[in-house]
């Protein structure tokens, strides 16, 4: 490294935060960067560390080259730094903003200091590369005149198509929706991935040759019922028996979208919501009207009850604040978190500890406290006596007195009723819909994901391959970047025979040093 004692002589520095109060006023991204040189810092953190457990498998799944970056970050070779950058990731500039950072939770440094701010370092990199105008097009030399259709265009399929663009194969993309970029441009809030920073890479994909469909349900029918997401006036509805038939291969990277449900009484109430709906749309009437007072599901002089504790629930939270929510709560079945690692969570592990999101910390600027409540159950909606929620009966868990039907036991008395006239779930996904699967006849694990063998990628069926949280189940975004570029490299080897696209491991046909 280039400054072997930066570890020691520089605090960890994150990018710094816009005010609580003043930032939930607007949709705008809410980080901001440090200048050059205090980034320079940052990068001259990275220890020489002599095993870089960052890329290790609990560390980050695209296998960045995050020691040999982050050099150059302190040096301030920052061309050099982004085609290091761009060997193993397609899209840093997603996973800068809004990937939780594995790498971090494995950073060697992180046993006993706060660890390398890679993410934040990662960003950088990426934004200055676009600030310079380093980043272009590039469509490939020559066609190979294979075809792939690929259907979903979040992160997995996204990345997929890239890859085979640039081993020369034309790619049609194929999204339900009215914008390509799945997860990305729908699923997570526009304050934390501006828009336009999907779209700028969706723009040079299609500059460099691939091809995008939008409003093109593929498996879906006018019939097809409401979870299998919103519908255009002009939705063109595709067999995919017909699209494997046209095409020399079909990667199938629709997602996990189907969400967890609360069987509990009082479900078919007006006013209890599926937290991707409540976002979803949000983030469409945003870009269609440039603000979000007409949106169907809104927050504005609700007691919003938001259940589930994870990243989405957090969006949830930060979604209804800028909406103007009267009151706002967050329930975790769980317990609350220590502050800092348990012995049954050692490094170089994700460490499981408590912490302040931005829509927490939100939610406490406005309301005054933090709006999570732990270890407790929903029991029952209440019905307003017109078929709308009015709130919420709960009881309290213990999760140190299992029984013989749950691993946690309900507490006596502690039943309470809180107030809500907007119920968001968030509870996670369960897998994709079945819709596409059962139509083509996959086949699927004992999670109802479609079934492929990680690495290869390839379904029972010939010509189809699955990639991203459709095959592995609900998971992170550089999980489903490194899903689609091992589709993408099984693609092109069954199609040509032999790849030259990069294996996990290797950069350019040369063993990196992420192969340890």
């Amino acid at each position: 490294m280039g400054k072997p004692t930066g570890f020691k002589e520089f605090n960890r520095d994150k990018n710094p935060e816009r005010p609580a109060l003043e930032r939930a006023r607007d949709y705008h991204e809410f980080r901001l960067p440090l200048d050059l040189a205090e980034r320079q810092a940052q990068g001259a953190r990275c220890m020489d560390c002599g095993i870089p457990f960052c890329l290790s498998d609990q560390g980050c799944p695209v296998d960045n080259l995050i020691p040999e970056w982050n050099d150059l970050v302190y040096r301030g070779k920052w061309r050099e730094a982004l085609d290091r950058l761009h060997k193993t990731n397609n899209f840093p500039e997603f996973t800068g903003r809004v990937c939780p950072a594995p790498c971090e939770g494995s950073c060697v440094l992180g046993i006993n200091e706060p660890p390398v701010t890679i993410k934040d370092n990662e960003c950088f990199i990426v934004d200055k590369g676009f600030e310079e105008g380093w980043i272009t097009a590039e469509p490939p030399a020559q066609r190979t005149g294979k075809r792939v259709a690929v259907v979903g265009s979040g992160p997995a399929g996204l990345a997929a198509a890239e890859q085979l663009n640039r081993a020369g194969h034309l790619v049609t993309v194929f999204e339900r929706h009215d914008r390509i970029g799945g997860l990305l441009m729908y699923g997570i809030p526009n304050m934390k991935l501006d828009k336009a920073t999907v779209q700028r890479r969706v723009d040079l994909m299609a500059a460099s040759g691939v091809e995008f469909v939008t409003n093109a349900f593929v498996g879906g029918a006018p019939d097809t019922p409401a979870g299998a997401g919103p519908k255009a006036d002009d939705t063109q509805y595709i067999d995919p028996k017909a699209l494997v038939d046209e095409y020399d291969a079909v990667i199938l990277a629709t997602g996990a979208t189907r969400p967890r449900d609360l069987p509990i009484p009082g479900r078919q109430l007006n006013g209890v919501h599926f937290a991707m709906a409540f976002l979803h749309e949000n983030t469409k009437t945003l870009l269609d009207d440039g603000q979000t007072d007409s949106a169907p599901i809104h927050a504005a002089g609700k007691d919003v009850i938001v259940i589930g504790g994870g990243d989405t629930g957090t969006d949830c939270l930060g979604t209804s604040v800028r909406h103007g929510c009267k009151s706002l709560v967050n329930f975790e079945l769980l317990d609350r978190p220590p502050n800092e690692r348990a012995d049954d969570n050692p490094w170089p592990t994700w460490p499981r500890i408590f912490r302040v999101d931005y829509g927490h910390e939100e939610a406490a600027q406005t309301f005054g406290d933090d709006p999570r409540v732990f270890s407790i159950m929903s029991k029952r909606f209440i019905d307003d006596g017109h078929g709308n929620v009015a709130g919420i009966e709960t009881v309290n868990i213990d999760w140190s007195k299992p029984t013989d039907k749950a691993p946690f036991s309900e507490v006596p008395g502690s039943e309470q009723t809180f107030k809500a006239d907007l119920v968001l779930l968030a509870m996670g996904f369960l897998g994709p819909e079945s819709y596409l699967g059962e139509q083509l006849g996959l086949d699927t694990d004992p999670r109802s994901n479609f079934k492929a063998e990680y690495g290869k990628y390839a379904t029972n069926l010939d010509k189809v391959f699955v990639a991203g949280d459709c095959r592995r189940g609900q998971s992170l975004i550089v999980w489903a970047i490194a899903e689609g570029r091992g589709a993408a490299r099984s693609v092109d080897e069954y199609l040509m025979g032999h790849t030259d696209l990069p294996a996990p491991g290797y950069v350019g046909g040369a063993l990196s040093s992420t192969a340890g």
